[in-house]
């Protein structure tokens, strides 16, 4: 069987925010589901919209329109730290040739008092090629890819709830 190759592909679609957003939440990139629905967090298995939900005392969504509601009622920022990038399928791990998003229009437009990223691998990105030149730490917090499986929603929910002190 023919492994997948890597493309070099664009970030598909804009970060989501509003002028009183307080945390930006920073991915890594969009997966194929994502990209595929032009939307953040597109895997059904993810977690994301379950612990974001979860937070604020909310149905899970289930459409776009939904999500997007979520995220702008609670004062969040949807955006992935890479613009662009070689990436095979949704595997962060094969993620090559990174160039990363500029974060100093919602930094400037937005009081952003936390800004976090959602996983590891994020965090790694965000360390290599933005924290230099924005001089901003991010906080670290569990991904909640399905591919985090030792991470239980329940704790998944319990790590994401700082985010509640800053939105």
């Amino acid at each position: 069987m023919m492994q997948p190759s890597a493309e070099k592909l664009v970030h598909p679609f804009p970060p989501l925010y509003s002028a009183d957003s307080r945390v930006l939440i920073l991915g890594t990139f969009p997966s194929v589901k994502s990209r595929e629905q032009a939307f953040y967090y597109g895997h059904p298995q993810n977690r994301f919209w379950p612990v974001i939900a979860a937070l604020y005392t909310e149905n899970i969504p289930r459409t776009i329109p939904e999500k997007k509601g979520l995220i702008l009622r609670n004062h969040l920022v949807l955006w992935d730290v890479i613009a662009q990038c070689e990436i095979t399928g949704s595997s962060d791990a094969s993620i090559r040739h990174a160039k990363p998003n500029d974060l100093t229009g919602i930094l400037d437009r937005c009081p952003i008092g936390l800004i976090v990223c959602n996983g590891k691998t994020a965090k790694a990105l965000y360390d290599r090629h933005i924290a230099p030149g924005l001089r901003r730490e991010a906080l670290c917090l569990p991904s909640t890819s399905p591919a985090n499986a030792a991470w239980s929603l329940d704790k998944l929910i319990a790590a994401w709830r700082v985010i509640k002190e800053y939105a």
